[in-house]
């Protein structure tokens, strides 16, 4: 995709530079190291570790997980630090990938007390078991299917905050027109973004498990940035 030109979508920034720099380094350093641990694991896992919820944001599943993230930074991104400043453009960012990280976990802990509710105790009780000691499962039981993957799969990926920036981006430059190229069409800012929230509930709600997308992430991502958005022109600390 692409948008009109103007003066102030031209060149990069110093946060979004730096972000996809520290995301490309991440994505070599887990071909070489494995880095499995810096992904998001739900808090019950014994894999789970306070700091993912930071490093999740810089790892990716592959180069065309990356390239299409760092991509929409680069092009939405950019462009809002050059309104916001660096410094609240940095919270902005953060702060919409931390809540796409909590809506997430908040939405499997649902679940997963929804499933827990139809779950024989004992059964339970071994799946708990075999989690702890790293043994793999195998269970045609749909419900105990979903309770081992939300428990033993982690999330990974900037693109919570990545919705969050382009729902930033829809806020402040509503009527940009935006040329994608699949499909081929043009329409103004608002309307993609409100077309890609609603693609993102859509599949939230009639595919939880996701298809190893996290779509409770992206929505998470859009709804802190919408919140932090009003809350700043609220106190009138933003210029357009």
């Amino acid at each position: 995709m692409s948008y009109t030109s103007n003066t102030i979508f031209d060149k990069s920034t110093p946060v979004v530079t730096n972000i996809i720099i520290i995301n490309v380094l991440m994505l070599l350093a887990n071909e070489v190291f494995k880095l499995r641990s810096f992904a998001l694991f739900y808090p019950a896992s014994p894999d789970f570790s306070p700091y993912q919820f930071i490093t999740h944001m810089f790892m990716h599943g592959g180069i065309f997980h990356l390239i299409f993230n760092m991509y929409a930074l680069w092009m939405f991104g950019k462009i809002l630090e050059k309104v916001w400043g660096s410094q609240r453009f940095f919270i902005y960012y953060f702060v919409t990938g931390l809540g796409a990280a909590a809506i997430y976990t908040l939405v499997n802990f649902i679940q997963l007390n929804f499933i827990e509710a139809h779950i024989n105790a004992s059964m339970l009780e071994n799946m708990k078991s075999l989690l702890e000691t790293n043994q793999g499962f195998v269970d045609k039981d749909i419900y105990m299917q979903q309770w081992y993957e939300i428990t033993t799969i982690p999330v990974l990926g900037a693109s919570g905050a990545v919705f969050g920036v382009l729902l930033g981006f829809g806020m402040l430059f509503p009527n940009t027109v935006l040329r994608l190229l699949f499909p081929p069409v043009s329409l103004k800012a608002k309307y993609f973004v409100l077309i890609y929230g609603a693609i993102e509930l859509y599949l939230a709600i009639n595919n939880p498990a996701g298809g190893g997308i996290a779509h409770t992430a992206h929505l998470g991502g859009m709804i802190f940035g919408f919140i932090l958005v009003k809350i700043w022109r609220k106190k009138r600390n933003m210029f357009y």
